[in-house]
């Protein structure tokens, strides 16, 4: 007499091989939009760094030239008091100071810096190592 558990058909629930196959493949193709969605991500925000260096960029020149113009409104200024050329002439000469001022100030911090090395730690390190030389450790 066959039993009932014979004639039933088997369950037709994967089992657990399938199961993690399937989660393998869904956690692969969630890592590969992952990986898709951060590309597209850092492509739209490198086009806002980009678009955000050229106005940066184009604010830079214009202000150049403002403060060329605010030069050329200070000559044309003193021109009230002294000849035109004599007052071009005066804030020519006084921008060439400013420029060397800075200049000066500018040399003095390089060599100021340089050479590049980190010498108090340099410094400190030798204390270091001389005092470990003197309580006998090598």
């Amino acid at each position: 007499m066959p039993t009932r558990a014979a004639e039933t058909p088997v369950d037709e629930t994967p089992g657990v091989g399938t199961a993690a196959k399937q989660v393998a493949e869904h956690a692969s193709t969630l890592a590969k939009l992952e990986l898709e969605l951060a590309g597209l991500e850092l492509k739209r925000k490198a086009g806002a760094f980009g678009a955000g260096v050229g106005l940066g960029v184009g604010a830079a020149v214009v202000a150049f030239y403002g403060v060329g113009f605010l030069f050329a409104t200070a000559a044309v200024a003193l021109a009230i008091v002294v000849d035109p050329w004599l007052a071009v002439l005066l804030v020519t000469v006084g921008l060439f100071a400013i420029a060397g001022i800075l200049g000066l100030l500018a040399r003095a911090q390089i060599r100021h810096a340089t050479p590049p090395l980190p010498e108090q730690a340099i410094r400190e390190a030798k204390l270091t190592q001389e005092a470990l030389r003197a309580n006998g450790h090598r």
